[in-house]
């Protein structure tokens, strides 16, 4: 019996959309397995897909699999693509036709949707304990959940056409402008956090991908060899899937379409009780409108460019990149953190980044004001907290000015690494885009600089 949660949201989607209301789908034409049996073992190794960063994208077949696997979209809802200032064209939903706020843009049934909950519960068995002890001792069971999400992609891909999932792996990108797929020296050639962010990935990705999947039994060797099949896999597993509040990560396909939004978002989404994934629209969204949500905070642009490979260039604020050698309690409670310690477009300056200067200068020359500092932050003593700031704002402000001017010429002696080697753009085609976060980087420092120091 449905319940009436799915009872509200399929009338809600019948009246809002009238002109086309959701129904029911049917049962996938070819069930997926559900036992490890049956779907780990017994294929041969032909691989379905050409991985090459130029390869062709078959997103015709992937509508028509959408459409004959039930899933639902609204008449205007669309894939659309442009050209990006760097890399290769990008695929998006977006809508062709004005849509009212709360309108059911797209549903997909919960059989299509590819989990860790059910790749863990289909795959994992005695037969994984020495992958999965390898994983621990590379310290990444926390990347446990991806892990398993990855091995159940390879496990299709071993099918070839045989896998329910085949016109949808083989519509996904190849080109990935990520930290993960950077070379070496593009590395090389960004800031401090950037490339810690971006080293954090690429490590991850090789430890995931090479170690721990030579020891699976049930991949032919021809696949759990073959690094740029797993290092690709990999890229779609962490890029595309989304994490649901009860700890599960989704590849939606379909719903994996969605852009990022940094300003606003166009679209929610939600699951019923029976795991079937909507989309929802939050306003009125005009045609030609690309229909977004959120990947993550748009204040921290440094981690999704490390992850997704994007540089929003309405992004609202950045870290401020006041990396202190030791982070302590008292900093932690004054709100030290890259998602709080902001520079804003405006030329603005988060409080937070004010009250850590106060606090360095004061522990290396009055610990008792330091003490009256933290004593006014517990307490809520605004007056007092201010007090201090007002007294000693010339050594924070020159704090802050020197921290800028040093973080400037770090960033032109990389870019000017990073220019010398434009001309093997080949060999490194992620270079114009770290020059473009690098750059962007740049305008949010000389903003704060401008507005506080008048140049």
């Amino acid at each position: 019996m449905m319940g009436a949660a799915s009872q509200i949201i399929l009338l809600l989607s019948a009246i809002i959309a009238p002109s086309a209301p959701f129904i029911l789908p049917h049962k996938l034409r070819s069930i997926p397995p559900s036992t490890l049996l049956s779907t780990a073992y017994g294929h041969e190794y032909v691989q379905p897909l050409n991985i090459e960063e130029e390869a062709f994208r078959d997103l015709d077949s992937f509508q028509n699999w959408a459409y004959n696997y039930g899933i639902q979209q609204c008449d205007s809802f669309t894939l659309s693509s442009n050209q990006p200032e760097y890399g290769q064209a990008d695929v998006f939903a977006s809508t062709s036709a004005d849509i009212p706020a709360g309108t059911s843009v797209l549903y997909v049934p919960e059989e299509l949707i590819l989990t860790s909950s059910k790749a863990m519960a289909e795959l994992r068995g005695p037969e994984m304990n020495a992958a999965e002890k390898v994983l621990s001792s590379i310290n990444a069971d926390t990347e446990l959940r991806q892990f398993y999400l990855m091995i159940k992609i390879l496990v299709e891909l071993q099918k070839g056409e045989e896998s329910p999932w085949y016109p949808y792996l083989n519509s996904l990108p190849r080109y990935y402008t990520n930290a993960a797929s950077m070379t070496p020296f593009c590395c090389l050639c960004l800031p401090s956090l950037m490339r810690k962010l971006a080293v954090r990935e690429r490590g991850n990705m090789s430890r995931l991908s090479v170690s721990s999947i030579k020891l699976i039994p049930y991949l032919n060797d021809d696949i759990k060899y073959d690094v740029e099949l797993c290092n690709w896999v990999y890229q779609v597993v962490y890029t595309r899937s989304v994490e649901t509040d009860d700890g599960d990560l989704k590849l939606v396909p379909m719903g994996d379409y969605f852009n990022h939004g940094s300003d606003y978002t166009e679209i929610e989404t939600s699951y019923d009780e029976l795991g079937n994934f909507y989309a929802y629209t939050t306003y009125d969204v005009p045609a030609g409108s690309p229909l977004r949500i959120s990947y993550g905070d748009p204040t921290n642009p440094s981690f999704l460019f490390a992850r997704y490979g994007f540089i929003e260039d309405d992004t609202p604020a950045t870290f401020c990149k006041i990396i202190p050698p030791h982070v302590n309690k008292d900093m932690e409670d004054l709100g030290y953190s890259e998602s709080r310690m902001l520079f804003y477009a405006n030329g603005e300056v988060s409080q937070e980044v004010w009250d850590i200067l106060l606090y360095q200068y004061l522990s290396g020359n009055a610990i008792s004001n330091r003490r009256l500092l933290m004593k006014a932050h517990s307490e809520s003593d605004y007056d007092t907290k201010q007090m201090l700031h007002d007294k000693y704002y010339g050594e924070t402000s020159q704090m802050l000015l020197n921290h800028i001017e040093e973080f400037l010429a770090q960033l032109d002696k990389l870019s000017n690494k990073a220019y010398e080697r434009m001309r093997e753009v080949d060999d490194h085609p992620r270079l114009p885009l770290i020059m473009k976060h690098n750059e962007f980087v740049r305008q949010s420092f000389i903003a704060v600089r401008q507005l506080y120091f008048g140049y």
